[in-house]
């Protein structure tokens, strides 16, 4: 399995949806190396557009002509998510929300901001950060998204290993996806 992400989360996206998806990155940092959307832009000829707070990272994008989708050096939690729509010509509606920013209060904030844009996504990755973090991210994520009709797709997303619990991903309600394990999904690959 070629992938980019951190924990495969390229893969999942494209395993749900094929070639020529949109995606929103909310947390961009690097083009390549642990990149959610490399892969999708790249390979996989997907649309869409990443924010990223931290513009001493544009050098690192600048050596990386392939990726021609937009990056907004701006703040995701003030950002104007149905205008950058508008503006990257992409629908209301789009396939995969990558939600990764520091610390986990910002990624929930940033969650709350997009989909409260009135902006919905087939699949979501949603970076709570439980092992590390004093606040259960991952459950207000849960309730929250529940209400917008989300469901839980994938649970105990790891880094490395399985102590390091970091991210959950979701779906919309029509999507055809059993809740799984990370574990177990991983072994649905092979």
């Amino acid at each position: 399995m070629n992938s980019n992400s951190q924990a495969l989360q390229d893969i999942f996206a494209i395993s749900l949806f094929g070639n020529s998806g949109s995606y929103i990155e909310i947390g961009a940092n690097r083009p390549v190396k642990n990149s959610n959307t490399y892969k999708l832009e790249v390979e996989h000829n997907w649309k869409g557009y990443s924010i990223e707070f931290d513009d001493t990272l544009k050098r690192f994008w600048d050596k990386h002509p392939e990726r021609k989708n937009k990056v907004y050096w701006a703040n995701a939690l003030e950002f104007d998510y149905a205008q950058a729509n508008k503006e990257n010509n992409l629908p209301m509606h789009i396939n995969y929300l990558s939600c990764d920013i520091e610390p986990p209060e910002n990624t929930f904030s940033a969650l709350k901001t997009v989909i409260e844009s009135g902006i919905s996504f087939d699949c979501i990755t949603f970076e709570h950060d439980l092992y590390q973090s004093k606040k259960d991210f991952n459950i207000l994520a849960i309730e929250f998204l529940t209400n917008y009709g989300y469901k839980v797709a994938v649970t105990d997303v790891y880094y490395q290993t399985p102590n390091n619990l970091f991210e959950t991903w979701f779906v919309k309600n029509n999507v055809n996806f059993d809740t799984c394990t990370f574990t177990e999904w991983k072994k649905k690959l092979l």
